[in-house]
């Protein structure tokens, strides 16, 4: 059994349907226990690519649907992103990146070394969150062949904020894929958090390609709170470069005084941002950003904006159950579009714009981790109009939600044996 044909310019078939069991969902974050890529061009064991029908005639506010778990046996999948020509890549946070190629599902060689190591890092708050990140295509692979993905760099540095010195850094990388080999060539570290810290949490890190030369991808506060309001510190901010390397010229903060405040910079006052997309009609940029112990956000992102962590906040500390900051507004803090009261932990986000269901183009989805649900939004303007929940608990935790070049839904579940699901209408 084969998934439908992608649209024109996607002529492979995307992989079969897979049996797997589907773990409960639980809050805390898994611990990474594998930092090596399984193999340099091997064809994985663990995971399987067939047919397993999960949810059939599931009724939503807008449609019916049904729900195909495609590849299973995924340890902690982060991301997934298309080739032109339908094969996907699925990153797993042991440090693994996968091509799947209709019924087969090879590990790719050659990555950097990546920073899983739970006995160097453990954050009191849910062990490692490190490891390998976000995947993304170029616009123009055809012509170029290349791929972004980020991950934890480890390091020493002289700016590590530990006793013990050693720290680990939100990375930027691009590379090409050696088809023969079944490995990554010409692999380009272009960017790396300096300084290095630790612990090993808050990492963000959703990668963005506009398609204008330009590539933005998020790097969190790493757990530390102040750096997102220090200019001289790309944690807790978004970064802009060209995509080849180095600040962009327009990003807001290039030419002001002092000439330490960091080029890279586009926006910053953010947490944890776990999700990104350029909203089709406006094509303005738009961005999640995990609260601490409730205070979710979702926001409209602008160049040079301050969006206020930590001293705007709408959560509480975990341990001592106080409200963070001063409050929930203060001067030249760009406001939220929307926030969550209860932590719902979002990661992953889409813009939909298929033709299957029309009632839910334009509308904005967002995977949950903590809540294992799936949340589609009606946006007006920059407020939410309304908001429905899917998917209740029934695959487990949400880290990522794409569109496939077929216009259907996708979402990955961070899960020891995570899977990879389809959203289809059930008709």
């Amino acid at each position: 059994m084969t998934l439908p044909a992608p649209q024109d310019r996607f002529p492979r078939t995307l992989p079969r349907l897979a049996l797997a069991v589907m773990l409960a969902s639980t809050y805390a974050v898994a611990n990474a226990e594998d930092n090596d890529a399984n193999g340099h061009g091997e064809e994985r064991a663990d995971a399987s690519v067939t047919g397993d029908e999960v949810l059939s005639d599931y009724h939503s506010e807008e449609a019916t649907l049904r729900v195909t778990r495609l590849v299973s046996g995924l340890e902690h999948p982060w991301s997934m992103a298309w080739l032109p020509d339908g094969r996907m890549l699925v990153t797993e946070r042991p440090g693994n990146l996968y091509l799947i190629d209709d019924d087969e599902v090879t590990a790719l060689g050659n990555l950097p070394e990546i920073d899983t190591d739970e006995d160097q890092l453990t954050a009191p708050e849910g062990g490692n969150q490190g490891g390998l990140l976000d995947v993304s295509v170029h616009p123009e692979y055809d012509d170029n062949g290349w791929i972004y993905f980020t991950y934890s760099s480890p390091g020493d540095d002289d700016g590590i904020t530990s006793d013990d010195d050693y720290g680990t850094a939100t990375a930027l990388a691009r590379a090409q894929i050696d088809e023969e080999g079944g490995e990554l060539t010409d692999v380009e570290t272009l960017y790396a958090q300096s300084p290095r810290t630790e612990p090993g949490r808050h990492y963000g890190s959703r990668i963005l390609l506009p398609g204008d030369g330009s590539v933005l991808f998020s790097i969190g506060d790493r757990g530390l709170r102040s750096p997102s309001q220090d200019l001289t510190d790309p944690a807790g901010s978004m970064i802009r470069l060209l995509e080849d390397g180095g600040a962009h010229p327009d990003n807001p903060f290039v030419e002001m005084p002092p000439g330490n405040l960091r080029p890279e910079i586009y926006s910053f006052g953010h947490r944890n941002k776990q999700g990104l997309a350029i909203q089709p009609d406006s094509g303005e940029l738009w961005a999640i950003d995990h609260g601490p112990s409730g205070g979710d956000l979702l926001y409209r992102l602008e160049a040079g904006a301050n969006y206020g962590w930590p001293q705007v906040a709408f959560g509480s500390d975990y341990s001592t159950g106080e409200f963070i900051g001063i409050g929930q507004e203060a001067p030249s803090v760009t406001p939220p579009a929307h926030w969550w009261e209860d932590s719902m932990a979002p990661s992953g986000m889409a813009f939909y714009t298929g033709d299957d269901i029309t009632e839910w183009q334009g509308n904005l989805f967002v995977g949950s981790l903590y809540r294992a649900q799936l949340h589609r939004l009606v946006l007006d303007g920059d407020s939410v109009a309304h908001e429905e929940v899917l998917l209740d608990e029934e695959l487990g935790r949400i880290r990522d939600v794409r569109q496939g070049p077929d216009g259907m839904l996708y979402v990955l579940t961070d899960e020891s044996d995570g899977g990879l699901y389809r959203l289809s209408p059930a008709d």
